[in-house]
């Protein structure tokens, strides 16, 4: 640890991403800590597992003696608020101190400075959260890259593997998105697309690092390729009319992930297809880290002295 503790009240805010971690920690208007870290070890799934190792990141991060006024974590795949409560209340024992877990995506709209919307999340994966107006947290999306997870960049490889094998069903010559593919997989033929996928240890992961050759193929000209794109793009926005019509304010739509910021002709897919299913939806791609929306949620810990409203996610996962 540092050496000297804050005088002041200390807010901890934690994103916990796919690959790597944001610790922040604030004491009145003062940075106390600003701390990134790998992800590895990081499993939601287990809850005790989990808070040792929150806690293990925020003894390391803060100053000796330092002791967190309030807690927040929006931590990758912690799918459901029964899941959140859990490492909660196992954190909060474990440090002493009013503990808040959520998703990752629940982080965008408080990061951004608003206090109701919807956050969209396309990186590896895909998911969006909003808020019923009883605060009632309803999350749609991040399904996984086998079954879902559209939008982000495993689903994008997916579905242009799946797009190439149709060609090759219809018995069209190999185009620039097989071409493509077949390089980044490094792989001879199309039919070695599904091995080269189905071998993978961690499908998300691998998967997603293949993304890149759909947006290439894009720009080389290949019709399949748009199409995947403009698809994906649709998808996306369809996470966001789903959670429209169970009654989320959908206003604004706050948008974060390397893969949807990263490449424009996603973001302008997404965009398109959202203006024209939910006309007046304002779309805000976040430019700070998300772990402000960590400190925003610690905060609001310190302002209330009632539990957080009940959360409920769109089906048991």
């Amino acid at each position: 640890m540092q050496d000297s503790p804050p005088a002041c009240p200390l807010l901890v805010g934690i994103d916990v991403g796919g690959t790597k971690t944001h610790l922040r920690a604030l004491a009145g208007g003062d940075l106390v800590a600003d701390h990134v870290r790998a992800s590895g070890g990081w499993r939601p799934h287990d809850p005790a597992a989990a808070a040792g190792w929150l806690a293990a990141l925020v003894r390391d991060a803060l100053p000796a003696g330092a002791r967190p006024a309030s807690l927040a974590v929006g931590a990758h795949a912690c799918e459901t608020p029964r899941q959140g409560a859990a490492i909660g209340a196992a954190v909060a024992t474990l440090l002493d101190v009013p503990a808040r877990i959520v998703g990752d995506a629940e982080l965008l709209v408080p990061a951004a400075g608003l206090d109701q919307g919807v956050g969209l999340v396309a990186g590896t994966g895909s998911v969006a959260v909003g808020r019923l107006p009883d605060g009632t947290a309803v999350q749609v999306g991040g399904w996984g890259a086998v079954l879902g997870d559209e939008g982000g960049a495993a689903g994008l490889v997916r579905e242009a593997v799946r797009t190439v094998w149709a060609a090759h069903d219809r018995g069209e010559r190999p185009e620039h998105l097989a071409v493509r593919l077949l390089d980044s997989l490094g792989v001879a033929e199309v039919p070695a697309l599904g091995g080269a996928l189905e071998g993978a240890s961690d499908l998300s992961a691998e998967w997603g690092r293949h993304a890149p050759a759909v947006f290439a193929a894009a720009a080389d000209g290949s019709p399949l390729a748009r199409t995947v794109i403009t698809e994906a793009g649709g998808a996306l926005a369809a996470l966001v009319t789903r959670l429209a019509a169970r009654g989320v304010p959908v206003d604004d739509v706050v948008v974060a992930g390397g893969t949807v910021l990263a490449q424009p002709a996603l973001y302008e897919a997404f965009t398109t297809a959202l203006a024209t299913a939910l006309p007046g939806t304002r779309v805000r791609p976040l430019r700070v880290p998300p772990v402000r929306g960590a400190i925003a949620l610690a905060r609001g810990l310190l302002r209330t002295d009632t539990a957080a409203p009940a959360e409920a996610h769109g089906s048991p996962r």
